[in-house]
């Protein structure tokens, strides 16, 4: 890959961020236990991360309008450390009656910087990555994603026990710093600004060029019944599956969950080792990686054997990243580089939106119907996937996009 100091610049500047991010969401949710004792509370984080992540996806187009993508993405880390920072000052202070309001604050403004920054990354990379190495530079960066997600997760709940909370918040401000001038040594890429135009047409361009680009308005339904069917997989859904679908052990919990996350670690892995041959072969890759997680799923929603769940587990995310990196790579190559940034805010407003609310009511379906029910509905929705993907898969061919 060439320029590839650029590229690892990004992936290291933003890896010591979401090393950062998940530290500090580990710190967070110990300190609003402790001031309220509420599991509640605790579980209200992710639901303020993802709706301010909408939120800012919806309106991030008004500043990539404006201003350079790389000093977007550097001004949001910077202002994340900075936000950071004023929580472990108020926390020493030690206002407890409101740092429980104050935290949320705080989490709102951190997770409306991360979806600033989340659609800014994904569309730096093709510049910096050479169209021919972009399977192999998206399987590093989700290889490198999902094995942060992997490890601090778990070294996150043991550094509680070394650091208290506070302390452990002042390690992410280190990181964050750390974070901020590794991603300021980037290059600043060529990106066209259009001042003139109004407001609504600055939120609704990534929407304009999906609905005239046939490859992003398939891509588009397809990962919105895929964010459906994920839904599934949260913490919460997956303890119940464990505890009355198999009859284990809370253990396996974790076991299913790490799986999954292995899984999509080895099919990033297969990505970079066979880039050649997954770029050449994008359209077959997309069509059996969506068909082998439908089947995959609704095998795991009907198995009683905890072992099997594991390997099941394992499998779908192996699958899911062999469809995942190359249908990535298609949305990068698929519109001109001026236009990814748009188009990236209007898929995390799909995704984070439509998560939100799935993760809901398939909550809510689980305790009416039982949870073995939602993995067979999300099934179900990967087999509508498949059948999109192998109905429109002239789309996906390498050939046709570079006619």
């Amino acid at each position: 890959m060439k320029s590839n100091r650029n590229f690892h610049y990004l992936i290291v500047g933003q890896s010591l961020a979401n090393i950062g991010d998940v530290l500090y969401i580990v710190s967070v949710i110990s300190i609003i236990y402790s001031l309220t004792e509420s599991a509640t509370a605790s579980a209200f984080v992710p639901f303020t991360i993802t709706f301010s992540m909408f939120i800012s996806n919806v309106l991030t187009p008004l500043l990539i309008g404006k201003f350079n993508l790389k000093h977007l993405l550097v001004g949001s880390q910077i202002g994340k450390t900075l936000f950071l920072f004023g929580l472990g000052i108020f926390l020493m202070i030690g206002f407890d009656s409101i740092n429980f309001i104050f935290i949320f604050v705080v989490i709102c403004f951190i997770a409306l910087l991360d979806g600033c920054a989340n659609p800014i990354r994904q569309t730096l990379i093709p510049y910096y990555v050479e169209e021919d190495s972009l399977v192999k530079a998206n399987g590093v960066a989700e290889t490198v994603t999902q094995s942060i997600q992997i490890g601090t997760w778990f070294f996150g709940s043991m550094l509680l026990i070394v650091f208290n909370p506070n302390q452990l918040i002042w390690l992410v401000t280190v990181l964050f710093v750390f974070s901020s001038m590794i991603l300021s040594l980037i290059k600043n890429v060529v990106h066209r600004e259009e001042r003139q135009e109004k407001k609504w047409s600055q939120l609704t361009k990534g929407w304009q060029t999906i609905k005239r680009t046939p490859l992003l308005k398939t891509v588009v339904c397809m990962e919105f019944f895929e964010t459906i069917a994920g839904s599934v997989w949260i913490a919460a859904i997956i303890l119940v599956y464990v505890d009355q679908a198999l009859n284990a052990q809370e253990y396996w919990w974790g076991f299913i969950n790490a799986a999954f996350f292995i899984g999509l670690v080895v099919g990033s892995l297969m990505c970079i080792k066979f880039s050649l041959f997954v770029d050449k072969k994008r359209h077959v890759f997309i069509i059996i990686g969506a068909f082998m997680t439908c089947i995959f799923t609704v095998v795991f929603g009907l198995t009683s054997f905890p072992i099997i769940a594991m390997i099941l587990s394992t499998l779908i995310g192996l699958f899911g990243q062999l469809k995942n990196i190359p249908q990535q790579t298609l949305v990068q190559t698929s519109v001109p580089k001026e236009q990814l940034a748009t188009v990236y805010t209007s898929l995390g407003t799909i995704g984070t939106g439509t998560f939100g609310i799935a993760s809901l009511i398939m909550g809510i379906l689980s305790d009416y119907f039982g949870v073995r029910s939602i993995f067979i509905l999300s099934g179900i929705l990967l087999a509508i996937v498949s059948i999109m993907a192998l109905r429109n898969q002239n789309l996906f061919r390498k050939t046709i996009e570079l006619e």
